[in-house]
């Protein structure tokens, strides 16, 4: 059937509800819990646990990425079995009594163990021992519960669905003898996989174990008009998937614990930082300078100043400016924009977090960064070691410091005299390929550092003592003049987070802010502005402080396993659909 039957045939049915005075869009429903916490609630983390179980064998399936053996005694559990161990089970058929170990997990919301060879000297437990171990008997508690139907399965006097939150699914048994003759009728003629459905029922478990509302009393709460997407394969492609993220969401389970893991992470920043005295502030979006970061804005325009206007590609300033008012520990979470290309590091709209802290320099924001950021994977992920594509990630502090002129030495043999000629900086950056005619010096040595640490810094590792060149905002090195006291912190080979001890000398900030200015003049679109007001603030004092921003989409990129910046934006900026 086309999609466009399959809309006809359900606005036919819209129509046939209204006249039959059933409101297809009802305003309410009493829902009591979340699907998730009824789940929770009956069915405990099994947190891999280790265990061999004996049983026998009642059904062999294949799937994409091994088998799945259904063994029983009084109760059943699913056994799965990874496509490199199937020789342990080549002569494996039903009614076979076998003996397996492996690591129990819910997969698809079902008990089950994983098969595992490499277990060993783990007790030996009945079946119906490990399913009462962790999967509750509801003992047909009263839920309440609402979500989207994503399947159906017709049984002639009953039928079976799932239906389905942002966060879980639960299975749904309509029975004729329950509901009645009228009201199941009602269900199979009027509700459809994609529909909105609220659910009044028992809660119970399947002679296969599986948690199940046996429903008593059931309502559309809103009609789908479209095909979801296919059951097994999802949404595929990223065009759809970024654009109509609510279909993509609907269709990944994956996709949703991203973002549900996004929401976890920033909360967990938050209170981390509360926790430490500091104080969450708002600084506006809209700047009449571009300034506290080296980027291109974007431009607007206020009809009532009469002004053009800039969104923002830093708070830095503002932030300084409260530490000047005595806001000794502030932070800030919220959107910077910037008008630059768009690639899987990179969104024109993205999610910074910017903090500052009087008294403290940059060594007392590398030790504060390494206690943070292995507490962020270790609350997250559960462990300091993390995968990442490939790689394992380790943020077991202490993190590796390379100073920025020592790794260019290492990698090419020329030292920091070299690369601050400007004319020697630009013949070498012409042998790499690199083409430099439209960048300034700054911008040169920039791009060959990108060039020679390309793949490296998998691992937390701290970029140190940048040229004074490349920082306009950041305080000169204590033990060299050429150089300041920032840091880049790398982690899967790109940049999270960047720190400096901020500079807080108004004549000297003056004369950074002069020198951005010739940079303009050069060409360079992303140099800094001017900021007298800033300055006049510098004036009235701002103690010794140190600041850093880390941007938060990257971080949740490595913290979930995810490849593009595109997969933990909601929705990502795309071009206008042609």
């Amino acid at each position: 059937m086309s999609e466009k039957e399959t809309t006809l045939i359900r606005k036919e049915k819209i129509k046939k509800l209204k006249e039959m005075g059933v409101n297809p869009y009802p305003y309410k429903f009493d829902v009591k819990s979340s699907i998730l916490e009824v789940r929770q609630k009956y069915e405990l983390d099994t947190k891999d646990f280790p265990v061999i179980i004996s049983g026998t064998v009642k059904r062999v399936s294949k799937t994409d990425e091994g088998i799945v053996i259904r063994l029983e005694d009084e109760k059943n559990i699913l056994v799965f079995v990874r496509s490199e161990f199937l020789k342990d089970f080549e002569n494996v058929k039903p009614n076979d009594f076998v003996t397996v170990k492996g690591r129990l997990k819910r997969i698809n919301d079902v008990l089950t163990l994983e098969y595992d060879s490499r277990i060993e000297n783990a007790p030996s437990k009945k079946i119906s021992e490990i399913c009462n171990l962790f999967d509750i008997d509801p003992n047909y508690e009263p839920v309440s519960l609402a979500g989207r139907v994503i399947t159906i399965r017709d049984q002639g006097k009953a039928v079976f669905a799932h239906i389905k939150d942002a966060e879980s699914k639960i299975q749904i048994y309509v029975k004729i003898d329950v509901v009645g003759e009228e009201r199941f009728s009602f269900f199979k003629d009027f509700v459809d996989v994609g529909d909105i459905l609220g659910v009044k029922g028992k809660l119970f478990r399947t002679k296969t174990g599986e948690l199940t509302v046996e429903v008593e009393r059931f309502e559309i709460l809103a009609k789908c008009l479209h095909e979801l997407p296919e059951k097994w394969h999802g949404v595929k492609d990223p065009e759809v998937r970024y654009r109509q993220r609510y279909l993509d969401l609907i269709a990944n389970p994956d996709v949703a614990k991203i973002f549900i893991d996004r929401t976890r992470i920033i909360q967990k920043i938050r209170d981390y930082f509360n926790s430490m005295g500091f104080i969450e502030v708002e600084t506006p979006i809209l700047h009449q300078i571009a300034s506290g970061a080296s980027a291109k804005p974007f431009i607007t325009y206020h009809n009532a100043l009469d002004e053009q206007l800039y969104l923002r590609i830093a708070p830095e300033l503002f932030l300084k400016k409260l530490v000047v008012g005595g806001f000794n520990r502030v932070y800030e979470i919220g959107k910077n924009f910037r008008n630059e290309g768009i690639d899987i590091h990179h969104n024109p709209e993205f999610t910074m977090m910017e903090f500052y802290v009087a008294y403290w320099d940059y060594n007392d924001l590398m030790k504060f960064s390494e206690e943070l950021f292995s507490y962020l994977a270790k609350e997250i992920r559960g462990s300091y070691k993390v995968k990442f594509g490939d790689y394992e990630i380790d943020f077991t502090p202490p993190f590796r410091k390379v100073r920025y002129f020592d790794y260019l030495r290492e990698k090419t043999g020329k030292g920091k005299e070299f690369f601050l000629d400007e004319r020697k900086a630009r013949e070498f950056a012409r042998e790499l390929g690199i083409n430099e005619e439209r960048l300034t010096h700054p911008k040169v040595i920039d791009k060959i550092f990108d060039h020679v640490s390309e793949g490296d810094f998998i691992n937390p590792t701290f970029v140190i003592d940048f040229p004074k060149i490349l920082s306009p905002l950041a305080k000169t090195h204590r033990e060299d003049s050429d150089l300041v006291e920032r840091f880049e912190l790398f982690i899967a080979g790109f940049e999270v987070s960047n720190a400096y001890t901020e500079l807080n000398d108004p004549e000297e900030q003056n004369k950074r802010f002069d020198e951005q200015l010739k940079e303009r003049k050069m060409g360079d679109e992303e140099a800094q502005m001017k900021d007298d007001d800033f300055i006049t603030a510098l004036e009235y004092g701002l103690p010794p402080t140190a600041g850093q921003g880390i941007g938060i989409d990257r971080l949740v990129m490595i913290l979930t396993n995810s490849h593009s910046i595109r997969e933990v934006i909601l929705f990502p900026t795309l071009g206008s659909k042609k």
